[in-house]
């Protein structure tokens, strides 16, 4: 028996988040089926982080107990003959027997994409959310700072689990301009129930003149509440998930503990 560790893609479009939930289809429900067929007897897989319903991933991190006579790339072949389209493997790898994909993880990485177009676009709806007219650049950039730090964002988010703490540290919070928008990057050690959506849709709100900046560091310094709102779904990508050095996965995503974005 060893252990795998590997990447997994998905377009969560279809899927009603990751984890496993009753009969519905998610993506731990369709991979750990898949996983059946190549003689896997283990009750659950492991994963760095679950993403809520319509959320995508560019590289989740997965891990699970596996007799396999062949070699990892044969493994990634297999797996991906029997996965549906909108999920795929790659990067498989033995890792450490005690290796956890959650709570080794040091920080997470998500991406949040917006388009600026004035009629829908039916391909870009998909993975980003439009928005028109063009938001401002110099605001975006001017709001997205004031995340930075450790902070008790429970104006951002809720914990998954009742009475815990609701302060996280961001490493990083950027927007960088795209061909059709902009793309925003947080990287955090651990993420609040929607932070990452609630966030994105408060910079948007401040870029739009909608929420003043005051209002928006009333939330992070004093937990003043603030208007509410998601960013859909359709944007986010858990996109990288960092690790200790010697734990390191070759993935590109990012989530922690109790999170949900």
């Amino acid at each position: 028996m060893a252990r795998y560790q590997l990447k997994l893609a998905y377009d969560g479009t279809e899927f009603f988040g990751f984890q496993r939930q009753g009969n519905t289809r998610t993506v731990q429900k369709v991979f750990e089926t898949t996983l059946k067929r190549l003689g896997w007897e283990e009750n659950t897989i492991l994963f760095a982080g679950r993403t809520d319903t319509g959320v995508h991933a560019s590289g989740q991190v997965v891990v699970f107990d596996l007799n396999w006579n062949h070699t990892n790339e044969e493994l990634k072949m297999a797996l991906n003959a029997y996965l549906p389209e909108d999920v795929a493997v790659s990067d498989v790898k033995l890792t450490d027997a005690d290796f956890h994909p959650r709570y080794d993880a040091l920080s997470r990485v998500y991406r949040y994409s917006i388009y600026h177009q004035q009629e829908r676009n039916p391909l870009n709806d998909r993975f980003a959310w439009r928005i028109w007219p063009e938001l401002k650049g110099e605001k975006l950039h001017e709001a997205a700072i004031h995340l930075l730090g450790s902070h008790d964002f429970s104006a951002f988010g809720r914990p998954m689990k009742p009475g815990s703490s609701t302060t996280r540290t961001v490493l990083r919070s950027e927007w960088n301009p795209t061909a059709t928008g902009w793309e925003y990057q947080i990287e955090a050690n651990a993420f609040l129930y929607h932070m990452v959506r609630r966030s994105v849709y408060i910079l948007v709100q401040v870029a739009r003149e909608k929420m003043s900046m005051e209002m928006l560091l009333s939330g992070i310094n004093e937990k003043a509440g603030m208007r509410s709102g998601l960013a859909p779904a359709r944007g986010l990508n858990l996109w990288q998930v960092n690790y200790p050095e010697g734990k390191q996965v070759d993935v590109e995503l990012q989530e922690l503990n109790d999170d949900v974005a």
